[in-house]
Parts: C-alpha cells; sequence; structure tokens
C-alpha cells in the first residue's frame, strides 16, 4: 500500500501502480463473480467487470424492467443472466447490490446459499452495521468484504468508459479464507476504481449516510432552494434566480474547485465574489454545523436506519416516493432548470 498525505495526515491506499488490473484478474482467474440486484451500483459495477476480462453473471427477478435491461446490456438468460437464487449459488464472489430494503427482504431466500469459502461482497455498510435491524447475519465460514465507489453506478461506468476511475473505499468485516483483503482490492480495481482507502463497514455506513443526507443531496437542495426563494421573493426572475443558483454553480464554479480545489477557484472569480465568500463562510458554516452534528448523531446511533428501514418496508413505498420526486421535479426550480439546460450551449451550439 502506498502512504500518502492528505492535508498533513498519511494514509494507507491502494492505487493501480502496487495492485494492477492483471495482478487482480490473475488473483480472481477462478472465482465467479455474481451481481445480484440491476438497479443502481449493478449494471456500472458488473459492465466495468466484464469489460475488464472478469468473469460475470447477473442475478436479477424475472420478468421485471431491470431483468430486459440487463438482457439490453448484454447478459443472455441461462448464461451470464439468472434469477437471483441460481446465481447466488452458481457464484463464489456474491456482490449483493440489491437496495437496503431489497436485502432484508431477499436474505432468507440466500442465506443457505452461502456455502464455505464463499465471499459476500457489499457496497454499502448498511445491512451488516445494522444488523439486529436488518437480520442480515452472515455465516462464520465465509468472506464478508465491502467496495464502496464514492458516486453513482451511472459515474462510475460512464468515468470506466472515459478511461478513467472512480475513487472507493475499502473493508473487511470477517476473513474466513485468509485471502478476503486480497479479494476486496482485487475486486475494488476490477469494478474501476481509481484508488481504494481504507474504512470499516460501521464508517463507511455512518460517512455515506451523513454525506447523502448532508453536501450530496439533501443540504444541497435545501440550500439551493432557500437561495432561490429568497431571490424569487425579492422580485428577480425565475431565470435569474436559477443561474444565480444553481447553473453558475454546477457549470462554472464546480468544475473548477474540483480540479484544483476551493482556493483555486476563489483565485479565478472577482475581489468583490472572494470577499463576500470569505466574509459569509463564517456564517454558514455556524448555522450548519449544528444540523450536521444532529444528522451524524441520529445515524450513529441507528434512529435514521430504522426511518429508513420502516419507510422503505411498506407496501406503497414506491408510490409515495414517486409523489415527493414528483413534487420537487414540478417545483418552479426545477422546472426552471428543465428550461436552462436545454438553453446550454452544448444545445444550442453557438
Amino acid at each position: 500500500m502506498a502512504i500518502i498525505n492528505f492535508g498533513g495526515t498519511d494514509e494507507q491506499v491502494v492505487t493501480r501502480e502496487e495492485f494492477s488490473l492483471e495482478k487482480a484478474k490473475e488473483f480472481l482467474k477462478n472465482e465467479t463473480i455474481a451481481v445480484i440486484g440491476y438497479g443502481v451500483q449493478g449494471p456500472g459495477q458488473s459492465l466495468n467487470l466484464r469489460d475488464n476480462g472478469f468473469k460475470v453473471i447477473v442475478g436479477q427477478r424475472k420478468g421485471g424492467k431491470t431483468w430486459e435491461k440487463a438482457i439490453a446490456d448484454g447478459w443472455i438468460p441461462g448464461e451470464t443472466l439468472f434469477e437471483i437464487e441460481e446465481a447466488v449459488k452458481r457464484g463464489t464472489i456474491i456482490q449483493y447490490l440489491l437496495s437496503d430494503a431489497a436485502q432484508i427482504e431477499v436474505w432468507p431466500r440466500i442465506k443457505s446459499h452461502l456455502t464455505t469459502g464463499k465471499a459476500l461482497y457489499f457496497s454499502h455498510g448498511f445491512g451488516i452495521t445494522y444488523k439486529e435491524r436488518t437480520g442480515i447475519i452472515p455465516p462464520s465460514d465465509i468472506d464478508v468484504i465491502l467496495v464502496a465507489p464514492k458516486g453513482s453506478g451511472t459515474s462510475l461506468r460512464r468515468m470506466f468508459l472515459d478511461g478513467r476511475g472512480l475513487n472507493s473505499s475499502f473493508a473487511v468485516f470477517q476473513d474466513a479464507t485468509g485471502k478476503a483483503r486480497e479479494r476486496t482490492i482485487a475486486l475494488g480495481i476490477g469494478v474501476g476504481s481509481g484508488y481504494l482507502f481504507e474504512t470499516d463497514f460501521e464508517r463507511e455506513v455512518f460517512s455515506d449516510l451523513t454525506g447523502e443526507r448532508g453536501t450530496l443531496m439533501g443540504a444541497i437542495q435545501g440550500i439551493l432552494s432557500a437561495q432561490y426563494e429568497v431571490l424569487r421573493e425579492n422580485g428577480h426572475s425565475p431565470s435569474e434566480a436559477f443561474n444565480e443558483t444553481v447553473e453558475e454553480l454546477t457549470q462554472s464554479l464546480m468544475p473548477l474547485f474540483a480540479e484544483k480545489g476551493m482556493d483555486w477557484m476563489y483565485a479565478n472569480c472577482s475581489t468583490t465574489a472572494q470577499r463576500g465568500a470569505l466574509d459569509w463562510m463564517g456564517a454558514f458554516h455556524d448555522a450548519t454545523k449544528p444540523v450536521f452534528e444532529k444528522l451524524y448523531k441520529e445515524v450513529a446511533n441507528g434512529n435514521e436506519a430504522q426511518r429508513s428501514i420502516d419507510a422503505n418496508s411498506k407496501p406503497d413505498y414506491r408510490e409515495g416516493l414517486e409523489q415527493e420526486l414528483k413534487e420537487l421535479r414540478e417545483s418552479e426550480m426545477w422546472r426552471t432548470g428543465a428550461v436552462v439546460r436545454k438553453l446550454r450551449p452544448e444545445n444550442n451550439k453557438i
């Protein structure tokens, strides 16, 4: 493992220099990787593994939209595409990539097929960290491992096709075979990770749930809508409010600080913008940190997990979720966004 200094702290990471794709393929040459689930992470990870030369099969419920999507992606029923239980039987490494709720539902049907020496792989620590709530308690004679790409399966696949890697965390919860760590790293390289950094199942799920509800999704939507509303309430047009709130952020500034950091993005803005950002960032920090502290506490004590389990297990969950997403999609800000996106230069060449 390489020692990299991150902001003054040394961490061990795995790069492709010390664990190449060829090394990963050699280590897993006798393994059959069964990817269970073809929703968010399943397509990206399975297709990347297949394209990288690993032996991969997919397990999915027959007859649904995702079964048809798997066929459209080149998986062949009876050869590389099977019902979930059959795929688990055939696989030596079981990538359990169903949603958290579906993992709970399907677990009783697959646990008997997790025979000695197999590996159970997750991309989220939820099922294991909250095992008393989920009931997902693996047998003691299998490896239990994790590779968690730091982004969606869609991003993982797009970056792979562009010749880039998406960074991932990895963890070993249970090493029954003595080769769990090598299995995990090889799989992390195989799915298309840029580099791998070590964690454990609990830290992964605590950071992941906090991030999703925080700056990645929940907080960003809350902040954007608050600013948009203030601008509209003060007489600004929808187009102006959206451009100043969302479009400039995503199309101009985010690429800059993604490239070289926040300080470099600041340096490429006007001195007026720099002064204002530096003056106001403390106020936003002080206003939001208590919310993040409360959020982290709710994640760590299991309350947030239980809310997710309770909500996702309702028979009408999908209908309710679609209604909430519909309300978000049809808000003025995002209806304005749909129009603005159509007016971007790539859609209207200049």
